[in-house]
């Protein structure tokens, strides 16, 4: 397992991680909170990385579907929080990316155990602003590893490094336009269900992903 800790401005860290996670293969990325993961994922989606979450705040229906899209590929990344550091096994995962640098040693020892498992090698990438430079120095000490740091922007070549292979970005199906209302005159009056089917119910932004992600009302 290698670790590495790249220092980005906190304007430029979107922009890593789409570097990264445009990259072919299965990638983890952690965060502190479920608001967090929530934020990234659609954040990832709009930027045309296929992703799906994981935290509390989904029901187990949603939870189960969503970590199916990961394992079978159609959604190469899973945004999660700390409820994914344990009990979660997906084959091939080559790269874990702590988006949030966790609070405790621990939680960072737990995480990065998602990849490099079976004898296979895996990498895991802190990402780090300014400001939390003295908190990622403490975690990766009391971690016991000694991580490569590296200074740089969207564009630097180590990222191809990290996450090797050709980028793709996949363009989110666009929203459907809705219809326009009917003007209720003469012509629809007496009719039974008239203005049934009147205003087009849209289409989600994030398409078959979002819809994914979307618990059942019976299971809340």
């Amino acid at each position: 397992m290698d670790h590495h800790v790249l220092h980005v401005r906190e304007s430029e860290r979107l922009q890593v991680l789409v570097n990264l996670l445009s990259a072919p293969g299965r990638t983890m990325v952690f965060t502190r909170t479920k608001h967090g993961a929530k934020k990234l994922t659609k954040q990832l989606i709009a930027s045309g990385i296929p992703s799906v979450e994981m935290h509390g705040n989904l029901a187990q229906g949603a939870r189960t579907r969503n970590l199916a899209s990961f394992a079978d590929g159609t959604a190469p990344t899973l945004v999660a929080t700390d409820i994914a550091a344990r009990g979660i096994h997906v084959d091939d995962v080559a790269l874990v990316v702590h988006a949030d640098p966790p609070i405790e040693h621990k939680a960072y020892l737990h995480r990065s155990g998602r990849t490099a498992r079976a004898g296979s090698s895996g990498t895991v990438v802190t990402l780090m602003t300014d400001a939390q430079a003295a908190d990622v120095r403490d975690l990766t000490r009391k971690a016991g590893i000694k991580p490569t740091t590296t200074r740089l922007g969207p564009d630097h070549p180590l990222l191809s490094e990290l996450a090797p292979g050709e980028r793709t970005l996949v363009t989110p199906p666009p929203v459907a336009p809705q219809a326009p209302q009917r003007s209720g005159g003469s012509s629809s009056r007496g009719r039974r269900g008239g203005s049934r089917g009147a205003t087009s119910r849209g289409t989600s932004a994030g398409g078959a992903v979002a819809v994914s992600m979307r618990g059942s009302r019976r299971s809340r």
